[in-house]
């Protein structure tokens, strides 16, 4: 019986054998391998969306001045009464804000405006209520946050508006970041720097102006008790306080008449630590925080006399009112 063919296998030819080879060498190189990527085009924004988009922006730019303007309702309308004894715990507890900061964004809405009187065209910020139209002007370059502004708080309305300008000149003619402002508003103080002449022992008014740390605390005189470069800690009848000299005003006593107010606020101040005193008492010992003369009256003294008496303060001492 014939043996059937037997089925021999062929050779794989060199040219399979190198096409294998590449791409077994394409599969371990993958530096080498080909991608491939579709573009996709991006549409151009219409012209509405461009002036929506615009409109947007300048809402997110402007939120802090708009949140300012509210804060500072809510604080003098005293709108937080019903729930809240004071600004700063309701500001704490609704919004969840540290205690200077809301009252860093009220000072910085005072400064915007007062920016905004530079430009005689009209500007985006000045259209702040109105929300539901876009912009149309471009106006000026005005701050997007209140930390830009915290430089320009201390100083006088037109500093202010030179201190911006050149901030946005060195900035190219953009919105300067708070790092550019503080260095402009350094080298105007160091410019137009005013020594401080107050001395230890001086008496002098504290002027409250737009500083709400101050607040409650203007007409009060107080005694110096250190002189600083640009402040001075002065010594009123609820406690210290350190003021900047822009918000203090000398009252310019004679030596003797300083030494007089200097026994008059250590007598208060004895009687203010006193975890006891009545409310009467106290309102009694702001008034004396507030005298615009070197002494007490008559009655005055007797009055002071009664309360250190009634609370065992200051005994056997000589009064001290004007004869």
């Amino acid at each position: 019986m014939p043996k059937p063919p037997s089925r021999r296998k062929k050779p794989a030819s060199p040219a399979s054998t190198d096409s294998t080879n590449e791409d077994v060498s394409q599969q371990l190189d993958p530096g080498s391998a080909t991608i491939t990527v579709t573009a996709v085009e991006v549409t151009e924004l219409t012209q509405e969306e461009q002036s929506d988009r615009l409109h947007l922006e300048r809402q997110v730019e402007k939120a802090f001045y708009l949140a300012g303007k509210a804060l500072t309702e809510l604080r003098d309308r005293k709108l937080y009464r019903s729930t809240h004894k004071t600004f700063e715990e309701y500001c704490r507890e609704r919004f969840g804000f540290e205690r200077r900061y809301p009252y860093r964004l009220i000072e910085s809405t005072v400064v915007v405006d007062n920016l905004i009187k530079m430009c005689p065209n009209r500007t985006h910020f000045q259209n702040d209520l109105d929300t539901s139209a876009p912009d149309s002007s471009e106006g000026q370059v005005l701050p997007i946050n209140e930390y830009q502004l915290r430089p320009l708080i201390p100083l006088k309305p037109e500093v202010q508006r030179e201190a911006w300008q050149k901030a946005v000149e060195e900035a190219g003619g953009k919105v300067p970041s708070g790092r550019i402002v503080k260095d402009v508003v350094q080298r105007i103080i160091e410019r137009t720097r005013v020594p401080n002449t107050y001395q230890l022992g001086e008496v002098c008014q504290i002027l409250a102006k737009d500083n709400p740390e101050l607040r409650g605390k203007g007409g009060c005189w107080g005694i110096v008790n250190h002189v600083g470069e640009f402040s001075c800690t002065v010594t009123t009848w609820d406690g210290e306080y350190t003021v900047r000299i822009a918000h203090l005003k000398p009252l310019n006593y004679l030596p003797a008449e300083c030494q007089q107010m200097q026994l008059i606020s250590d007598r208060i101040n004895q009687l203010r630590d006193n975890e006891n005193l009545e409310e009467a008492a106290h309102n009694m010992l702001e008034h004396l925080g507030k005298l615009k003369r070197p002494y007490l009256t008559a009655v005055e003294e007797k009055l002071l006399s009664v309360i250190e008496q009634e609370y065992g303060v200051n005994e056997g001492n000589e009064p001290i009112a004007h004869s």
